[in-house]
């Protein structure tokens, strides 16, 4: 398969994870697949040399990890505890 179709086809499973990630109730699930999603459009990005939509998405990953650190530290308030 040449580069320029698995380029396409990043960015296709890019758009499919950030979509799949809307759809979700659960928050942290919801975060995760955005996470993952908005990484393969940071690659993608990075890929074509379109490096608006890689910093956005980067900057869009780093959102969501910073919110599941979060939600992660108030369902364990021992470990924030003991980190402090």
């Amino acid at each position: 398969m040449e580069s320029t179709n698995m380029i396409e086809i990043l960015g296709y499973v890019a758009s499919v994870m950030v979509a799949i990630s809307l759809m979700m109730k659960d928050i942290i699930m919801l975060r995760w697949l955005n996470f993952v999603g908005c990484g393969l459009f940071a690659a993608y990005g990075y890929a074509i040399d379109a490096w608006p939509v890689a910093g956005m998405n980067a900057f869009v990953a780093g959102i969501n990890i910073y919110h599941l650190v979060k939600i992660y530290r108030t369902k364990n308030p021992e470990v924030q505890v003991a980190s402090a």
